[in-house]
């Protein structure tokens, strides 16, 4: 019924939405080649991809390499608690409501003003189980009871930039505190070269979980281009082998360091603290043209 419902309000030729929220100016622009798919922006830069009649159809590559991280958090269909840091269009945890039912969810996204807009025009499934607060990421994770979470996924822009308080020790403190003992921390971080942001972050993390796991574009390990990486934590084993399948599998290859070769790519780098944190760098105009 909510389909056809939803079907009959936006017509098969929708026209994009654009309105002004507290990051600037978003758009919801139609994809042309899934009827009911929607891309956002914010002031141009793409933030989201979201299909609503096929939840786990993820477009972005990024947004693939976590649900690759997804999919490997527990046996498959086990419900998870997840935390979701950064909302967008909530692209990630409907994809867990499709992929894992019964999973209970909570996402943090402070743009109050988003929030309401995706809640209007990209409707959540009443069963989603998904609880959304309008607050600042490290904030909403603070109120996430001890041990409560099997992953918590951190993607958190603001300006295309992450906030430099979502980059230290001490806010890892915070992730640590809310996963269950084995559960698993992903993270969205963009740089380029020379990667000191990158290399930063797996210092960063490394200071904190006992495993580590990198998946990116190869050209980004390389320092050829801006781009994302995602980064992976946990006090166990992660299951390098499958993530690294996968994500050769891509229509867009990744490659996972992890181990030795991944201490050697950090090169030295220090972790970060709250008093030494900055926000993660701009990306240039070329990487949205």
């Amino acid at each position: 019924m909510g389909k056809s419902r939803n079907a009959r309000r936006r017509p098969a030729a929708a026209a994009a939405v654009a309105e002004r929220v507290d990051g600037g100016l978003a758009e919801l622009v139609p994809d042309r080649d899934r009827a009911r798919a929607w891309t956002l922006l914010i002031d141009g830069a793409p933030q989201s991809h979201v299909d609503l009649d096929d939840p786990a159809y993820l477009s972005f590559e990024y947004q693939r390499r976590l649900g690759h991280v997804i999919d490997l958090a527990a046996p498959p269909g086990r419900p998870l608690h997840a935390v979701h840091l950064g909302g967008g269009a909530f692209t990630l945890a409907r994809y867990v409501a499709a992929t894992r039912p019964r999973s209970t969810q909570q996402v943090v996204e402070r743009d109050a003003a988003l929030v309401r807009l995706v809640r209007r025009e990209l409707p959540l499934e009443a069963n989603a189980r998904i609880r959304v607060r309008s607050t600042d990421a490290r904030a909403g994770l603070a109120k996430v009871p001890d041990g409560w979470a099997d992953l918590v996924v951190a993607d958190v822009f603001g300006g295309a930039r992450t906030p430099a308080h979502l980059t230290s020790t001490e806010f890892l403190d915070e992730v640590r505190r809310a996963l269950r003992p084995g559960g698993v921390y992903a993270a969205n971080v963009a740089d380029g070269p020379p990667l000191a942001h990158l290399r930063g972050q797996i210092a960063t993390a490394a200071a904190r979980f006992a495993h580590l796991a990198l998946v990116a574009d190869p050209a980004v390990l390389r320092g050829r281009r801006f781009g994302n990486a995602v980064l992976v934590a946990c006090d166990e084993p992660l299951p390098v082998a499958e993530l690294t399948r996968r994500a050769a599998s891509d229509p867009h290859p990744g490659r996972v360091e992890h181990g030795r070769a991944l201490t050697d790519f950090t090169g030295g780098a220090a972790p970060v603290a709250d008093s030494a944190a900055v926000a993660s760098p701009a990306p240039p105009p070329s990487v949205f043209t």
